[in-house]
């Protein structure tokens, strides 16, 4: 399944709590809310009804439409030999509609797939799915700590390499991090900020096309109280927007709203004496980061 990515994500929290966001990154509540949990490798696209209920389960979890993944991953989960795998998609597919609905009855349901659930059957790409999702009803319980230390644990597995499952978690991550250290005080926020940076920029040194690595540098440094260097990292960011896979319109959209509603006031606030300083500081930067999204916005979009 594909998934989502955590709501916050998506638009970043993009800029969320102390970091970027203002929000949410686009980038994961876009989608980035869940990973999604895949169709078994080698199987092609067929019409639904020539598929097998746990294989049309996933397609229509991959394809968003979660009200009839769940009606079909009930058919598979009466199947003794699909009926483990159909609880995945069933779990999966409940925390997503409960991200959309917050129906806490979808949440309650996909708590009792994930606990009916044997891991030790499960494929190898079915665990990292089921830890995925573990991670998943941990955040959306707003337990963001644990939900952290479990993605950690996923991107540490030697089996997430494909860039696209390593980039939704990663978002999952750095945006359970982010949720933590917000509701932490003060005093201990910077700490959870500088395991990001620690991780982050090796992160995007490995794929450069992530757009998760490049947003949270610039949230985290931000949240770190180094606003100069969100400053800095989020130009870089915008620059190199153009070699993420959607030639950098969710991350643009998120480093705009990080940069205009986080850093800016804040990097005005750190140079400023007095409120008049301050707003002139601001408008002139806020003047810079226009000028350079006129002058990079294309860049790479051909």
């Amino acid at each position: 399944m594909r998934g989502s990515q955590p709501k916050q994500v998506r638009a970043v929290q993009r800029v969320r709590g102390s970091s970027r966001r203002a929000g949410t990154p686009a980038l994961l509540i876009a989608g980035l809310g869940l990973v999604c949990l895949l169709v078994t490798a080698g199987v092609s696209w067929a019409e639904p009804q020539q598929m097998d209920p746990l294989t049309q389960a996933r397609q229509l979890y991959n394809e968003r439409r979660y009200d009839a993944a769940i009606t079909v991953a009930e058919r598979a989960r009466a199947i003794p030999a699909t009926a483990n795998a159909a609880r995945l998609v069933l779990a999966r597919a409940r925390l997503e509609r409960f991200r959309r609905s917050e129906d806490p009855h979808d949440l309650t349901l996909a708590h009792e797939a994930l606990r009916e659930i044997r891991p030790e059957v499960l494929t190898p790409r079915d665990q990292i799915e089921f830890l995925v999702g573990l991670g998943e009803a941990l955040y959306l319980d707003s337990s963001f700590g644990p939900a952290a230390e479990l993605f950690d644990s996923v991107l540490r597995q030697p089996g997430v390499q494909d860039s696209s499952l390593r980039e939704r978690v990663l978002d999952w991550w750095a945006t359970a991090v982010d949720r933590d250290a917000q509701a932490r005080p003060p005093e201990e926020r910077a700490f959870c900020y500088a395991t990001m940076l620690e991780r982050i920029p090796d992160e995007l040194s490995a794929d450069p096309q992530s757009a998760a690595a490049a947003y949270w540098l610039s949230a985290a440094a931000r949240g770190a109280g180094d606003v100069d260097r969100a400053w800095n990292t989020a130009i870089a960011g915008w620059v190199r927007a153009g070699l993420t896979r959607d030639r950098g319109t969710a991350l643009r959209a998120d480093l705009d709203r990080l940069v205009t509603e986080a850093i800016i006031p804040e990097r005005a606030r750190a140079q400023a004496t007095n409120d008049a300083t301050r707003a002139r500081l601001a408008t002139d930067m806020l003047a810079q980061w226009t000028a350079l999204k006129q002058r990079w916005v294309g860049q790479g979009s051909r």
